[in-house]
């Protein structure tokens, strides 16, 4: 299909979207005869001019489709290009013998990369990330017959209606009538605005200087404590702890137990007696400390 989307370049709504939308509404449209030999030839022999024809014939559909998601603020151009997209990827997937019109098959795949353009970017914080919140998206703004906040017969009706939970809507109808704030002050921002933007008034805390200090305290006091538990061992107990948690190399069961000329499983039990004995005497150093 690449040669498709080379064949159609020429007609980019972004550059004469007006210009565009009269020439691709003066393409003839397709018979059911004609519809039917194309996707036959394209279907059975890769004939690129064919899939450029039925590409061509349907451009006004996207045209018409895209109008349907002018609500959103973005640029009519770009819905029409990536409904293109969409066409395109239908022609190529179109089964000519299953009885349908390329349209009705079509109109699914425009709409789905129309839907993925919108939610790309329609706002910088995506407000739509599950399939519920998806079909939401689309239906919620056309459901609303009011500007103010929904009542909960509403909010049932729609969740009833959408087949998702009425929480779901709740959520919905607040992501969308929330709008997207700058963290930084603009560059047209005066003196008296600028402070109200959040870089001025958030705090961060990860580096106050109170919770670093406590932190490299409770740090050192634990790596003391360790320090001293593991010299009260006994030195099998200590080099088997040492060996396999404390060094940059961890030693496996089956190397100690080659080194101590013992089994595996013994190497285990001597680990587990040592690490229960090392917690014991780390507690009883903590409580005497307190």
């Amino acid at each position: 299909m690449g040669n498709s989307l080379q064949a159609i370049g020429h007609l980019s709504p972004g550059h004469d979207l007006n210009g565009y939308i009269q020439t691709v509404n003066n393409i003839p449209v397709l018979s059911v005869e004609e519809e039917q030999a194309l996707a036959t030839r394209l279907r059975e022999h890769g004939d690129l001019d064919s899939a450029r024809r039925l590409v061509m014939s349907h451009l006004r559909f996207v045209v018409h489709i895209a109008r349907s998601y002018s609500g959103y603020g973005l640029p009519q151009a770009d819905l029409i290009q990536e409904g293109n997209v969409g066409l395109m990827k239908a022609v190529k997937r179109f089964d000519p013998t299953q009885g349908v019109r390329l349209v009705s098959f079509a109109v699914h795949w425009i709409k789905a990369e129309i839907h993925e353009f919108v939610l790309r970017n329609w706002r910088i914080v995506k407000v739509a990330t599950t399939k519920a919140q998806r079909k939401l998206f689309f239906n919620l703004r056309s459901a609303k017959k009011r500007l103010a906040w929904l009542n909960t017969d509403e909010v049932e009706a729609i969740a009833k209606d959408l087949d998702v939970k009425p929480q779901v809507v709740r959520e919905m109808e607040g992501r969308l009538a929330s709008n997207d704030a700058g963290f930084d002050a603009g560059p047209g921002d005066d003196d008296e605005q600028s402070y109200l933007a959040p870089a001025n008034y958030l705090e961060d805390d990860r580096f106050d200087p109170a919770t670093q200090l406590e932190v490299a305290d409770s740090e050192e006091d634990a790596s003391r404590r360790l320090a001293m538990a593991l010299s009260r061992l006994d030195e099998r107990s200590r080099d088997i702890l040492q060996q396999r948690w404390l060094g940059d190399q961890k030693a496996t069961l089956h190397e100690l137990a080659d080194i101590y000329g013992v089994s595996a499983e013994r190497i285990r039990q001597l680990e587990k007696s040592a690490m229960k004995k090392l917690r014991m005497m780390m507690g009883e150093e903590s409580r005497e400390l307190a």
